[in-house]
């Protein structure tokens, strides 16, 4: 190793440590406030809209386009400094930038504005996956990582339902609020809600800089592994894997499609179509996604060791694969659920469902990829899940909503169409990337876990 990547390295082999785990608890917290701030826009469209006279289409935007282009613009690059640089401070300067511009969200005098404030947030999440998996990776050994990965990526189901459950309880207490903080009175509710998800943000930043940075190793041997690679040896180690990488980043961005499109548009269906009221959808629903959220990505390990135990080699796929069929049929349902409690049911048995490969999906990248690869591999996985997920999801629903039915009251079956399409799409795909995964696990030598 060179000297500047031995700085802050610890003396011992922390893999496993009861060290390592405080890591990955420390890095699930900064991903649970990063889908805070992310998520709670879902629970503000209908004051929002009402304040700023905008229509579903320009709402939508603000939930994908204005976070997505920012997050991708500076997704590869963060992937890049990810495997170059130091990731504990990556993840320090992320965190401040993204809950400062939380709070200009709250601040913001119009929709342009707000829109500019959202970029600024998505700008500095895409930090997030791409430093926090390496890390990671370099802290636990093969056996342990998927189950590392599952506590880590509970942090967006944590986080999501924690942003509805929160924006609705200060939605339902905003004049309590302002009575008892009278420098806060003068906001409404939902620039309040904002603010004060955002405030938070820069105490996770400090809490971080307890993490140390670990030797770059070799998932497979537990050896140091610090060869630096250009972008030209990146490009070409894509381009031998293109026939795994093409089809398992598409099959999963597909999935991220129903990951994003149900919170985005699941409260205003509860709403318009079934008569529920922002505060109980907030509470209700975020608790549905926080508990059935966190459950399905720690069910996807538990899958993945039973078929390791019984001869698959292929696991981490094997499971997305699972998943995504699994997922087709609750979508299809939505479009029928005859009640607020039934389609509350749907979407907990689907979000079950979307949230069970997360943890092996990560933990097949790892495997598949050098380890500064990794940085990179993972960034342009979140780069195409968040064109899917961030940037089309919730406009596609909106613009069948809008321009297909022409009745906003029929969000629902908008929904369903497009979660169960693109379920079907994501089982196919998925199920073809099997083979070649195999093909590249074997060259990288990792295992698959």
């Amino acid at each position: 190793m060179n000297a500047t990547a031995t700085l802050d390295v610890p003396a011992r082999d922390d893999r496993d440590s009861a060290y390592a785990w405080y890591v990955v608890a420390l890095l699930t917290i900064a991903y649970c406030v990063a889908f805070i701030d992310r998520q709670v826009l879902n629970l503000l469209v209908d004051p929002i809209k009402q304040d700023f006279a905008l229509t579903d289409v320009e709402i939508s935007l603000l939930q994908g386009l204005a976070f997505m282009g920012a997050y991708i613009v500076f997704g590869p690059p963060f992937g890049r400094w990810s495997d170059t640089g130091h990731r504990r401070n990556i993840l320090v300067l992320g965190v401040v930038i993204w809950s400062v511009f939380t709070v200009l969200c709250g601040l913001a005098p119009g929709y342009w504005t707000l829109f500019g404030a959202r970029a600024g947030v998505g700008a500095a999440e895409a930090c997030l996956i791409p430093a926090a998996w390496s890390l990671i990776s370099d802290y636990f050994t093969r056996e342990k990582l998927a189950r590392a990965m599952s506590i880590f990526l509970m942090g967006p189901y944590l986080g999501g339902g924690l942003a509805l459950i929160f924006g609705g309880l200060v939605i339902g207490s905003t004049e309590a609020i302002g009575a008892a903080v009278p420098a806060l009175d003068a906001y409404s509710g939902w620039r309040l809600t904002f603010i004060l998800v955002g405030l938070p943000g820069v105490l996770i930043a400090l809490w971080l800089l307890t993490v140390r940075e670990p030797p770059r190793r070799a998932i497979a041997s537990g050896a140091v592994e610090d060869r630096r690679f250009s972008m030209r040896e990146v490009a070409a180690f894509l381009w031998a894997g293109r026939a795994f990488f093409l089809r398992f980043y598409a099959g999963m961005s597909l999935i991220i499609i129903v990951l994003y499109a149900l919170p985005a548009w699941m409260p205003a269906y509860l709403m318009r179509a079934h008569g529920a009221d922002a505060a109980s959808v907030g509470v209700q629903y975020g608790a549905l996604v926080l508990v059935m959220g966190s459950l399905g990505v720690l069910g996807g390990p538990v899958l993945g060791r039973w078929l390791s135990a019984r001869g698959y080699d292929d696991t981490p796929v094997r499971v997305a694969g699972f998943a995504a069929l699994a997922l087709v049929p609750f979508c299809v349902a939505l479009a029928f659920a005859p009640t607020a409690g039934a389609a509350l049911a749907l979407a907990a048995a689907a979000t079950f469902c979307y949230s069970f490969p997360q943890a092996m999906a990560a933990s097949a990248l790892q495997f598949a990829a050098p380890n500064r690869m990794r940085g990179i591999v993972s960034s342009i996985y979140v780069f195409l899940a968040s064109v899917m997920g961030l940037g089309i999801a919730p406009t596609l629903v909106a613009l069948l909503t809008d321009t297909v039915f022409r009745d906003p009251n029929r969000v629902g079956e908008s929904l369903a169409i497009v979660s169960s399409v693109a379920g079907a799409l994501a089982t196919y795909l998925i199920w073809r990337a099997l083979p070649h995964y195999r093909r590249a696990v074997a060259n990288t030598g990792a295992g698959s876990g």
